[in-house]
């Protein structure tokens, strides 16, 4: 390929990834896609409703553009976004009920999670760990705290309240 060994073109991709709204760029670029492909469907599965002709190619374009330029300028996420879902909504009149309703559906997910995505937010602890921790943390208090004078019975019920 390009000389980067296997074994670090993965994690190379996880810090690319992570450094950017990617699921919501994804999703709205391949909405716009999947818009677009049903705009070529065969004559047997097209529904023509609404407007037709120019600006139903150019919704889902600006759509698959947005979704792109999301993922490779994410500091403009949120200008990107909000075309992005203005854009998948105006699809739903322009480009055959936006895409069968999936395209639109893919556009507007896509759009929301990129405009409610954060770079700087610490990672989410789940909450099996976050129990884990807080198990760990009543044992140390019990095994230091029951020289502290109280008797086991209330230290017993001080930990079953808290």
């Amino acid at each position: 390929m390009s000389g980067v060994p296997r074994g670090k073109l993965r994690p190379a991709f996880r810090r690319w990834r992570a450094g950017r709204p990617f699921w919501g760029g994804l999703l709205l670029a391949l909405g716009g896609a999947e818009i677009l492909l049903t705009l070529r469907a065969s004559l047997d599965v097209v529904l023509h409703v609404g407007m037709q002709g120019l600006a139903g190619y150019l919704l889902p374009a600006v759509m698959l553009l947005c979704g792109v330029l999301i993922l490779f300028n994410p500091a403009q996420r949120l200008f990107y976004s909000i075309i992005g879902v203005l854009v998948s909504l105006g699809s739903w009149l322009t480009s055959n009920l936006g895409g069968f309703f999936v395209g639109l559906l893919l556009g507007v997910v896509g759009s929301c999670l990129a405009f409610g995505w954060l770079p700087d937010q610490e990672p989410r602890v789940s909450r099996r760990r976050r129990r884990k921790q807080a198990r760990a943390a009543r044992a140390a208090q019990t095994r230091g705290g029951t020289g502290s004078g109280g008797t086991d019975a209330e230290s017993g019920a001080a930990l079953a309240s808290g």
